[in-house]
């Protein structure tokens, strides 16, 4: 049986006496490595930054480490390694959600867009697959939920203001430029999470080279996971102006958004650090599996019944 190639980085990523489709030499911070529990409001310099962030994680990087437990077992797994290869499992089966948003700087839990939403038979085409408007509707009913919980969950003081940011009132939110990359037409029965991410961070210093100097308008990236194919459907970007309608115009960013975008920029570069340090921790650990049971010297298949494949 023909070895399975395994995830492979940008040659960019990879250290010159790395082989391909490995972990790369420094991709895998230490356990609670300082890396990964940087004060909540640090700001960290740009160098700093990506020093400090492993590389981004192959697309299918789940459905690849699920196939490969799957061969160590094909080989035989002492007790302990079956052990191992449980807790690779079930952390691929708990955490692949928030560990495919987080790598992208993605924040889920109470900062969600939408959750576990069902496709619906209706939303399908005459092809077959979800029809493309439906992905710009969920970006944007996962837009407002974004929007409106941090009313909920990070800024209860300015709830009315935040709630507003979604009405023609006071200050409100127009949307200028909506583009979708669409990866794979995901079909029914399904479900998918969709959640959002600042591009850029409002507060920083550096703001003055941003697309928006002003603070009128902002980016937004968004992606739509897909539960059955456990990655992601679709990456959309969003040109939001910022506008009054009282004065009928642009207007610059309120000073309680540029605070809490701030911050939140700040989280999403702190989770995109955690998840993809722990992805990589999981891919060093399934080519340990690996190392110990089909990629050596006289590893045989176990084809079931006493039988024996081939030897690698």
């Amino acid at each position: 049986m023909a070895p399975r190639p395994r995830l492979k980085l940008p040659s960019s990523a990879l250290p010159r006496s790395s082989r391909p489709w490995t972990t790369p030499a420094g991709a895998l911070p230490p356990l609670l490595s300082r890396h990964f529990s940087s004060s909540p409001t640090a700001k960290s310099s740009t160098s700093s930054h990506k020093q400090s962030v492993p590389p981004a994680p192959p697309a299918r990087w789940v459905s690849d480490l699920s196939a490969r437990v799957g061969k160590c077992i094909t080989f035989g797994c002492n007790e302990g390694q079956i052990a191992r290869a449980a807790r690779v499992v079930r952390a691929l089966a708990e955490e692949w959600k928030p560990l495919t948003a987080g790598s992208g700087g993605f924040l889920s839990g109470g900062r969600r867009g939408l959750e576990g939403q069902k496709v619906v038979w209706g939303e399908q085409d005459s092809f077959g697959h979800v029809n493309n408007v439906n992905y710009f509707r969920y970006a944007e009913s996962a837009r407002v939920n974004w929007i409106t919980n941090f009313a909920v969950h990070a800024d209860p003081a300015h709830r009315k203001q935040w709630s507003e940011l979604m009405t023609p009132n006071s200050v409100g939110l127009i949307m200028r430029t909506l583009k979708c990359e669409f990866k794979f037409p995901m079909t029914y029965p399904d479900r998918i999470s969709v959640y959002h991410k600042l591009r850029t961070d409002p507060s920083s210093s550096s703001s003055s080279s941003a697309p928006h100097p002003d603070n009128s308008a902002f980016y937004l990236d968004c992606i739509v996971l897909s539960h059955n194919a456990r990655r992601i459907a679709a990456r959309l970007e969003e040109d939001i102006v910022v506008y009054d309608y009282r004065k009928a115009g642009k207007t610059a960013m309120p000073d309680f958004m540029v605070s809490l975008f701030g911050e939140t920029f700040r989280m999403q570069e702190r989770e995109m650090r955690r998840a993809r340090g722990r992805i990589w921790e999981l891919i060093k650990e399934v080519e340990q599996l690996e190392r110990e049971t089909w990629d050596r010297e006289g590893a045989v298949e176990d084809v079931g019944s006493g039988g024996k494949g081939k030897v690698r």
